[in-house]
């Protein structure tokens, strides 16, 4: 169990279950997502999938604008920082097999340039996106 500030009766802490903190993390990964999905709408992208899940993980978002085709990481932290540093190379790896998964389902967006983007997500903040957030040196036929 874990003990986590009560804001309504501040002289209260509540105590969490490994369940609660699991199923309060998944909301505020969906709103984060959703909040990345309308920035990104906002500025002109289509949003092809979200939550997209095969064995080799899970997209949060692929969008789409003119002949780019954007695999979208969301990350939701306190900072900025903290968030563009969630990033790391085994979860790059991964993003980049279900990429893989993606275009074998859709062959008809192969033809699209990809590219591996990052929502950051703060709060009181708008999410802010890195276009190509990152790049493994890999041409799109290795995918």
């Amino acid at each position: 169990m874990r003990v986590r500030w009560n804001s309504r009766a501040p002289t209260k802490m509540i105590r969490e279950s490994r369940g609660e903190r699991k199923r309060r993390a998944e909301r505020a990964g969906r709103w984060a997502e959703t909040l990345a999905a309308a920035s990104l709408t906002l500025r002109g992208w289509r949003i092809l999938a979200r939550r997209f899940r095969c064995p080799a993980g899970e997209l949060d978002l692929v969008a789409r604008r003119g002949s780019v085709l954007a695999i979208v990481e969301v990350k939701a932290r306190r900072t900025r920082d903290d968030a563009a540093w969630a990033v790391t190379p085994a979860s790059r790896l991964r993003l980049r097999r279900a990429a893989a998964a993606y275009l074998a389902r859709n062959p008809e967006l192969a033809r699209l340039a990809l590219r591996f983007d990052a929502m950051l997500v703060t709060p009181w903040a708008w999410p802010r996106h890195l276009a190509g957030a990152w790049d493994d040196g890999a041409a799109p036929g290795d995918l």
